[in-house]
């Protein structure tokens, strides 16, 4: 299992437009169509990677939780499906029913979406504000698979809580762990 961190985009970095296909519904969403009132979660994540595998539970539960404040929550997938099948669209399609998704599963054939965020690893997360700036960036919380330590979302969920309530994010933001995303 490799063990690569994020790239920690830097924090005030306007998000990047994307068009990409929602594995679920076979159309394409852009940023604009999915910002949230509040703020926007972008997780580059995928299907086989064992670091997204753990975290789906709890980034499902984020998601639910947060709905109702204002924030939505968009994943991408973005890795070779040529040398990865397992992350081909119509499986992505398959692990968002099977995890109960409440968000659009995006993937980026093209991998230029994951280099326009300096996306690094699955999972990787975003927090974007109502202005679309990067307030956040970095890991779900201390939890990897086999670490013992148990999954809840608390480094995301205290940027949440913070951005909701219009309190500052504390910059010190620890990198997430995970899969290397698969370049073509």
């Amino acid at each position: 299992m490799a063990r690569t961190p994020s790239n920690m985009l830097a924090l005030g970095t306007v998000a990047p437009n994307f068009n990409l296909l929602d594995t679920t519904t076979d159309t394409f969403i852009a940023l604009d169509s999915c910002k949230g009132e509040k703020g926007t979660v972008i997780a580059f994540i995928c299907n086989h990677c064992p670091f997204v595998i753990h975290v789906n539970p709890e980034l499902v539960k984020i998601a639910n939780d947060y709905k109702s404040k204002g924030f939505n929550f968009v994943a991408i997938s973005s890795n070779d499906v040529i040398n990865y099948p397992q992350d081909a669209p119509n499986l992505m399609a398959k692990v968002a029913i099977e995890n109960k998704y409440s968000f659009p599963y995006l993937y980026d054939e093209s991998q230029e979406i994951a280099k326009a965020y300096d996306a690094a690893c699955t999972p990787d997360f975003y927090l974007f504000n109502s202005d679309l700036k990067l307030v956040y960036r970095g890991q779900l919380d201390d939890s990897r698979p086999g670490n013992g330590i148990p999954l809840n979302g608390r480094d995301l969920r205290n940027a949440l809580d913070a951005l909701y309530k219009g309190e500052l994010i504390n910059p010190e933001q620890k990198p997430s762990i995970g899969c290397n995303i698969k370049w073509k």
